[in-house]
């Protein structure tokens, strides 16, 4: 991975830089270069890698800005130097968290020109005429312009699903629906077709295409409410499969580079994951060392490990344990709470996986009513998932205390303001939620 990924997005990169600022459109303005990039499927591949390197590199990345923001305002993170204004503003929330906090403008910014060099890719993959190339580079694009959707829906209010001038704001319910058809439409054009090596040689790795397709499009149909489609396409997920995006020394893994290689930005607030006290982890819970580098403070600082360990260490696009949770909240909302037990039960008594995380814990054994396991689900999602970046998309999802309720609220906002580069460029912007 490590020469490809800094070789071919070197290209994609380079249609992208002059962007820095969000615009209202997405658009590159290279029009040169581009014809000369989507024209060639070496460009396209190119290009890929520039969508995953945009996506996950760097402190302006979006998995930088969604573990951070979701972690901050969901309390499960604690800011150690108020040097770090953006991150110390949005763990006070509210009013604190402005249009021009750089870590929300990142998360809109760089999801917005993720989706639009996706499109980018996708508006002339036709071009390609080998077929099954053509269906690796499509799934590529597609997984990746879905997986910005769906940040930019969890964080946000309202965002364009089309790249245009004075792009038009879609609800994020149409938002989630655009990115579930992106992802079943990936996993339909790959389930039966071998990558070829044209495609393997050149890009990236690390990305499971077909249970990536499956695994997101069963998150996100979860959080449209369609406890159906998310059950149907979570049962298609190979569990012993891993989907990971990978780093090297050059380009690094976001959040180790930046938080917990030091203790100058954030770390754990403590080994309560961001849970009140009464859902706190069982103290034989085996993900509390798994996420922890101790379970004791190191000069009154909690330190967290998980996958953030190191520069070269891969993040997972999702993990095995989600998948039986977003099963057993599907059932649960539905009433069906035997199977919600059953797929509860998998991640409670898990001792480990193809990723080493396991809670080691005896089955459950409480309330057998709809709020008492949906509680208990609510729970381990935020065990098992701690730092996925989808903490505050579940507090709001499982009604828990937002910030109108004082001492016992759960996280300090409920959506983030639109950036100010983005009003200012387009007069579609939509006002800004209250908190």
């Amino acid at each position: 991975m490590k020469k490809y990924f800094n070789k071919l997005s070197i290209l994609g990169l380079a249609l992208t830089l002059g962007l820095t600022g969000c615009q209202s459109e997405y658009l590159n303005p290279s029009s040169a270069s581009e014809t000369q990039v989507v024209n060639d499927p070496n460009g396209l591949i190119a290009l890929c890698n520039g969508l995953q390197y945009r996506f996950t590199v760097s402190r302006t990345s979006p998995v930088y800005a969604s573990v951070t923001a979701a972690g901050l305002t969901t309390k499960s993170l604690t800011v150690l130097n108020a040097g770090n204004a953006d991150e110390d503003f949005l763990q006070k929330g509210g009013a604190n968290v402005t249009e021009t906090n750089g870590v929300v403008k990142n998360l809109w910014e760089q999801s917005n020109l993720v989706k639009a060099n996706a499109d980018l890719i996708l508006n002339n993959v036709s071009k390609v005429n080998d077929p099954a190339l053509k269906a690796y580079i499509s799934a590529h694009a597609s997984i990746f312009k879905a997986i910005s959707l769906g940040t930019l829906a969890q964080f946000f209010e309202k965002a364009p699903v089309k790249v245009s001038e004075n792009a038009a704001f879609n609800t994020r319910q149409e938002v989630l629906q655009e990115a579930v058809t992106l992802l079943e439409s990936a996993a339909n054009a790959v389930a039966t077709t071998t990558a070829p090596t044209t495609f393997t040689n050149r890009i990236v790795g690390g990305i499971d295409y077909v249970n990536t397709a499956y695994a997101l499009a069963s998150r996100y149909y979860l959080m449209l409410g369609n406890n159906d489609k998310a059950i149907e396409l979570a049962n298609k997920v190979d569990l012993t499969k891993k989907s990971e995006y990978k780093f090297d020394d050059q380009s690094r893994n976001p959040i180790f580079e930046t938080a917990l290689s030091n203790i100058n930005v954030y770390q754990p607030l403590d080994l309560n994951m961001g849970l009140p006290a009464s859902l706190a982890p069982n103290t034989a819970d085996k993900r509390i060392d798994f996420y922890f580098s101790s379970r004791s403070p190191v000069q009154g600082v909690y330190r967290g490990k998980g996958f953030f360990t190191a520069n070269t260490v891969s993040i997972p696009v999702y993990l095995p344990g989600e998948i039986s949770l977003i099963k057993a909240e599907a059932y649960a909302r539905k009433n069906d709470l035997t199977n919600a037990v059953v797929e509860l039960n998998k991640v409670l008594t898990k001792t480990t996986d193809v990723w080493g995380l396991g809670a080691g814990l005896t089955a459950y054994s409480g309330a057998n009513t709809q709020d008492a396991v949906l509680t208990e689900i609510y729970r381990n999602r935020r065990i098992e998932l701690y730092m996925s970046g989808l903490d505050l998309e579940d507090s709001r999802r499982f009604a828990r205390p937002g910030f109108d309720k004082g001492a016992s609220a759960e996280r300090s906002r409920n959506y983030y303001p639109y950036p100010n580069t983005e009003r200012l460029n387009n007069p579609s912007t939509p006002n800004n939620p209250d908190n």
